[in-house]
């Protein structure tokens, strides 16, 4: 079995897997050691990928099951799996999501059954004065709990929270207002209740399954109660010791898990300057 070359991205969280070519099979045994160090570190990192939209979804496929996003405007056409990030406009409309995810949150948190992760390609970068732009940071959510103290991390563990997908597609954004969602979208996407503790599926870890895009309020509690202890651990998550800060080069590729980890798109750059992203999300598993 090969031993993969692994670098830390920080002391908590995070990783890069260096000499993987994704454009050439992988050995099962190699991915087995891929989908270990996926499963605990939260984000992972392959740089230089030359990968195909058909490569990108073949090795994304390797983790499970693929979900179909339900805003078809942004999905490519040959390929629905591929959930596309970006400005770019082709007859004076967008090829996808030109504003996503420029908040705190974690894919699909609005769903029953909320997604294992994601793979996101970059296909085109923006850059200014040779500094890429448009840098995606990370959250650990695994020693965000572990961080509290031992008081509310019991008190916590006993609590539920709404989770609500209009509250993340609703929020104001530079780009301006979103089309309202139909009546068929609404329906597709109620509210959903998930744990404010999530133990990860495949380790067992904590994690704190709170998020400020779509998480909504807790279960139990009065309004101000709710709204206190939510705020407090959304800023709990953004101390510089559980967040990893990714500045994007063509040819990454990075995979996060939704259960241990929240991200935000961080929207510096202009309009004008394209950038493109192509996304696969992994069918997750029941909320426990």
């Amino acid at each position: 079995m090969k031993t993969l070359q692994v670098k830390k991205l920080t002391p908590k969280f995070g990783a890069e897997i260096i000499g993987v070519d994704l454009s050439k099979p992988v050995p099962e045994e190699l991915f087995r050691e891929i989908e270990d160090v996926f499963n605990n570190s939260g984000v992972v990192v392959f740089r230089g990928q030359n990968i195909t939209e058909d490569q990108h979804v073949e090795f994304s496929k390797r983790f499970g099951d693929l979900e179909i996003h339900v805003r078809k405007d942004a999905l490519m056409k040959n390929r629905p799996e591929i959930f596309v990030v970006s400005n770019v406009m082709e007859n004076g409309k967008p090829v996808g999501s030109i504003d996503a995810g420029q908040f705190w949150h974690t894919d699909l948190s609005y769903k029953q059954v909320p997604s294992r992760g994601s793979l996101l390609l970059a296909r085109e970068v923006p850059v200014r004065d040779g500094k890429s732009l448009g840098d995606t940071m990370f959250c650990g959510t695994i020693p965000a709990f572990d961080g509290l103290n031992a008081a509310l991390q019991v008190r916590l563990e006993g609590l539920n929270a709404v989770h609500h997908y209009e509250k993340g597609y609703n929020r104001d954004r530079p780009s301006g207002k979103r089309v309202p969602l139909t009546d068929e979208q609404r329906k597709a996407l109620p509210d959903v209740v998930h744990p404010v503790v999530r133990k990860h599926p495949y380790t067992g870890k904590k994690c704190l399954f709170v998020n400020e895009g779509y998480t909504a309020e807790i279960i139990g509690l009065p309004k101000s109660e709710s709204d206190s202890i939510l705020n407090q651990l959304f800023e709990h998550c953004l101390k510089d010791e559980f967040i990893y800060r990714h500045n994007w080069q063509v040819g990454d590729l990075v995979m996060w898990d939704n259960c241990s980890t929240q991200h935000k798109a961080v929207g510096d750059y202009e309009p004008a300057m394209r950038r493109r992203m192509d996304r696969t999300t992994l069918k997750g598993t029941a909320v426990a």
